[in-house]
């Protein structure tokens, strides 16, 4: 019998090596091998961490974490992620968009619930879909208890799950777990499918909550947020120490076109701030990014809701230049040239699998690329690196394709402009012509959102300045 051979430990495994470079060279986040690619940052790493150590120890945190388009937000939200599994946290991601929002009446806050709880991860189950085995482990956690205590093993669950019952609407998550028990105890797998599906939000009414599991609610769209709340105390009773919950593309609250719309969503970041900063939720942290015009904005941003502009605003010294990051805000700082050199030779090293003698291009060529940059966009490949990794990926793949070219003939020839920049006027998926404007959801023939029905609570304002700026 062969032995396995042991693969090389300065290597770079194809699987993590093939994600990086695909997902870089097409803008986006790779799932795989961010410890590859990861420099800077160490300030803001610091402050995340005193978050999540804060989090371990029952405290709560509210983040936002602001930067320009381009600047690494979602893969700061991903690397925060990936360290708070490390420090055995759960997590929940989703991106917020027009039909997932935090406040709505016509589904979509409970689409945004059932997204995070989809994607709920853990240590060993790092890319989403835990929430069985999170559910499975309290119960064989509660099983070994009753051994050890020589006790029923009902009886233990159910006097777990009496902590669920002081928050509101943990009374019938308490019932549905309750059932999961009772479908594990009977190996009745359609039971136990029935109470994930209801905990991830998937039922559409209660009637068919009440068939399948005796239990007269669902979670809607007027109970996400209590709902986080008591899957953070139900990760703590399944053995994790907290959850942390990610929302990235904060933007797109602010383009709603109707203003009553924005306030009630504003109204629900403004609760998560109260409560965190109050204390009343325990093992428990917000993470949420956007772009500065998402906070800085006076009359659509976050800075119009006035309670979120006194929580939210900057104190004397932020505002003289000195860096704060103990305040709820967490600014990204612009990747130093430094940083931004020994990314490159990162991205070259990942490129190459981790085999120096497999490099395309040498030391010399890493730092005429970035004068090339400097050159082209200025401190934008600081500001915003998205462009310059991937036009140097993109350098690195000619080589690759093309052994016989010279890199300094490619050199000149690497295309730097971002035509995925939501404010590239030439970009013609986000045109700036007054007559179309960027933010303004589809709308029927009355101008109301269709995404919003005229008999909801949430109907288009108006007096909303929207609506001054259409133009047929």
């Amino acid at each position: 019998m062969t032995a396995a051979v042991p693969f090389p430990a300065n290597r770079i495994r194809p699987r993590e090596r093939d994600a990086v470079i695909a997902a870089l060279r097409a803008g986006v986040v790779p799932n795989l091998g961010l410890q590859h690619v990861q420099v800077g940052r160490a300030a803001e790493i610091e402050a995340i961490v005193a978050d999540l150590t804060r989090i371990s120890d029952g405290g709560s945190s509210v983040r936002f974490v602001v930067g320009a388009y381009g600047s690494g937000k979602t893969f700061f939200l991903r690397l925060t992620r990936a360290i708070a599994l490390e420090k055995r946290l759960v997590t929940v991601h989703a991106d917020l968009s027009p039909g997932r929002r935090l406040h709505a009446t016509s589904g979509q806050a409970r689409a945004l619930y059932t997204a995070l709880a989809s994607n709920l991860s853990t240590r060993a189950r790092p890319d989403g879909g835990a929430l069985p085995s999170v559910v499975e482990r309290f119960v064989m956690q509660a099983l070994a208890r009753a051994r050890v205590e020589n006790t029923d093993p009902e009886s233990v669950i159910h006097a777990q799950l009496d902590e669920l019952t002081a928050s509101v609407g943990g009374y019938d998550v308490a019932h549905v777990l309750a059932r999961y028990w009772h479908g594990h105890e009977h190996d009745d797998e359609q039971l136990r499918t029935d109470a994930i599906r209801w905990l991830r939000a998937e039922f559409d009414s209660r009637a068919d909550a009440r068939r399948a599991l005796g239990v007269r609610t669902i979670i809607g769209d007027g109970n996400i947020h209590e709902h986080l709340k008591i899957m953070s105390v139900f990760v703590r009773l399944a053995g994790f120490d907290g959850l942390l919950v990610c929302l990235d593309e904060l933007v797109n609250l602010y383009r709603l076109p109707s203003a009553q719309a924005r306030s009630a969503n504003y109204e629900q970041i403004l609760t998560m701030i109260n409560e965190s900063l109050q204390g009343s939720a325990p093992y428990l942290g917000f993470l949420l990014a956007g772009t500065p015009e998402v906070l800085l904005d006076t009359r659509r941003g976050l800075f119009s809701y006035p309670a979120l502009a006194s929580r939210l605003a900057e104190n004397t010294f932020a505002r003289q230049g000195l860096a704060d990051r103990s305040g709820p805000v967490l600014r990204l700082e612009n990747l130093s040239p430094e940083d931004l050199y020994v990314l490159l030779t990162k991205l070259r090293h990942v490129y190459a699998g981790g085999d120096p003698t497999a490099y395309l291009v040498p030391d010399e060529a890493l730092t005429a690329y970035l004068r090339h940059c400097a050159a082209r966009i200025g401190d934008a490949c600081f500001r915003t690196p998205r462009q310059t990794v991937k036009g140097f990926l993109d350098l690195l793949a000619m080589l690759d394709q093309h052994p016989h070219l010279e890199w300094r003939d490619l050199l000149t020839r690497v295309d730097l402009t971002d035509r995925t920049d939501p404010s590239d006027p030439a970009d013609p998926a986000h045109p700036t012509d007054p007559a179309h404007p960027t933010d303004l959801a589809p709308t029927n023939a009355h101008g109301h959102d269709r995404g919003t029905p005229t008999g909801g609570r949430e109907t288009d304002d108006p007096d909303d300045d929207e609506l001054a700026r259409f133009r047929l």
